[in-house]
């Protein structure tokens, strides 16, 4: 068996390890949007397929046997592709997906459809900190109203897109502590984040409820249609019964 992991995520960074101790060949995928990502420990290809075609080529050009997609919940229309190439071509499939945050007592979270729907939100002059990353920054272009900082893993390439924001390099993980520290000296007043689930995530959430901080929470787009799993434990029972 041939395992294609679709990667990119922390707990396709678990699964690929213990994939690996097991012995299980695997090839992992990395779309290549940080450009220096954890060793995976096993065979690791970077970058797009090359749309749909290239994809279904690499499915047969590598002999993959079945397909894991461990991407973050917001990669739906790599999961989409994917989910409905498998089942096309008859190659099981299935979605490490985590589940979604819940808000807790004491959050102070507004649930938003896009990324667009924040600026509605937010008062002149407020800071807003997006958790977002940089691939949709773009779409916070209505907050021209408001001062905007952007948190990413990579230094920028360019300067910042809008004249009322700035970037702030950071590469997790960002314990709970650092998280309340960092949001009291910016004196952020909404933390603008996509609902994206996990542990290893949420510790910005946490420090945005116990400092009484607006969240302003994005809903997940669409999943598609197929076998789930919400562990790295059940997504590892899926590989040993193929």
């Amino acid at each position: 068996m041939t395992l294609l992991l679709l990667a990119g995520t922390r707990e396709a960074q678990e699964l690929a390890q213990v994939l690996a101790q097991e012995g299980r060949d695997v090839l992992a995928s990395l779309a290549g949007v940080t450009r220096a990502p954890v060793n995976l420990g096993v065979d690791t290809r970077r970058g797009g397929f090359g749309g749909e075609d290239g994809f279904r080529q690499e499915l047969d050009q590598r002999r993959i046997t079945a397909v894991l997609d461990a991407t973050h919940p917001f990669a739906h229309r790599i999961s989409e592709r994917t989910a409905r190439v498998c089942q096309e071509v008859g190659v099981p499939y299935c979605q490490l997906l985590r589940p979604a945050w819940q808000a807790e007592a004491g959050d102070k979270w507004t649930h938003v459809a896009r990324e667009e729907d924040v600026a509605a939100l937010v008062s002149p002059g407020q800071l807003v900190f997006l958790a977002t990353g940089r691939q949709t920054l773009d779409r916070f272009s209505n907050l021209s109203h408001a001062r905007i900082i952007c948190r990413q893993i990579d230094p920028p390439e360019g300067p910042f897109p809008f004249p009322n924001g700035e970037f702030l390099v950071g590469r997790p993980p960002f314990p709970v502590a650092a998280e309340v520290d960092l949001f009291q000296s910016l004196q952020i007043n909404w933390l603008v984040v996509k609902n994206a689930g996990g542990h290893a995530s949420k510790t910005k959430l946490t420090a945005a409820r116990q400092l009484g901080i607006r969240v302003a929470m994005i809903a997940r787009p669409p999943q598609p249609e197929g076998l789930k799993a919400t562990t790295v434990e059940a997504a590892l029972a899926w590989v040993a019964a193929l």
